[in-house]
């Protein structure tokens, strides 16, 4: 049986009201949902478990325990369980070296047959986790999959989109993939689904670390639409302006 484990982060709802207080994200009307990239990593552990007829996926998602309501969303699409590893972090390495315990410690030190992530957050966006993770695992990793195909005997081939072309690639159980947009189409919750899901197991842990996170967020502003706009009469003046403020010599 494939073990497959998708990671999930959960990120503000573009929809949601943004507001800032001294320094930090005002989170009061602010809804999380589910990283879009992860979705497509999540349908594509549903896919390969339906296409090998069986498996177990198993999600994973550093995550405040508020954030479980949102989490169930993937029980409901098909995954089997949900391992919440309660806590916060804005730094990659330590996201990354939060998830390996989180990981290792669920497999009982073993190590799951694929691990399937998003490409990047839509919040910070740094596209560094998924590399991390790999490196911790000590496994391969392919970045950025645009087309996954086979998973017989754990083979698999997988394409990605470089600079002028695509490159294809073959790869063998275990390792590390972050799917790209357009690997596939998410599909929809349903009303069974839901039912179903509410009856999954979720397992809460402590995701807290003894290692210090190497970057830390030291404040959040937001960015002024306020433009000051200024007439010139003629273009002497205009001259004038723009010499002032050092863009014309």
């Amino acid at each position: 049986m494939m073990h497959i484990a998708v990671c999930v982060c959960l990120v503000p709802d573009t929809a949601s009201v943004f507001g800032f207080s001294e320094g930090a994200l005002d989170r009061s009307r602010i809804t999380e949902v589910i990283n879009p990239y992860d979705e497509y990593a999540l349908e594509e552990a549903l896919k390969l478990k339906e296409r090998l007829g069986g498996g177990e996926v198993t999600v994973f998602s550093l995550s405040p325990r508020t954030g479980l309501d949102a989490l169930r969303k993937t029980l409901a699409l098909g995954a089997d369980r949900v391992v919440l590893a309660e806590g916060e972090s804005s730094d990659p390495s330590l996201t990354a070296a939060i998830l390996f315990r989180t990981i290792t410690s669920w497999y009982s030190g073993a190590l799951p047959d694929m691990v399937l992530c998003g490409r990047q957050s839509t919040d910070y966006g740094s596209a560094e986790v998924p590399g991390m993770l790999a490196e911790l695992l000590g496994l391969h990793s392919v970045c950025a999959v645009s087309s996954l195909e086979g998973g017989d005997a754990g083979l698999f081939r997988l394409e990605r989109e470089i600079e002028g072309g695509r490159e294809v690639l073959e790869v063998s159980a275990p390792v590390v993939i972050s799917a790209e947009k357009g690997l596939n189409i998410p599909r929809k919750t349903s009303m069974r689904g839901v039912m179903e899901g509410r009856k999954k197991p979720v397992e809460i842990v402590d995701g807290s670390t003894l290692e210090d996170a190497r970057v830390r967020l030291a404040g959040l502003q937001p960015v002024s639409n306020k433009k000051n706009c200024q007439f010139a009469s003629d273009a002497r003046e205009l001259a004038g302006m723009l010499h002032g403020r050092g863009l014309l010599q």
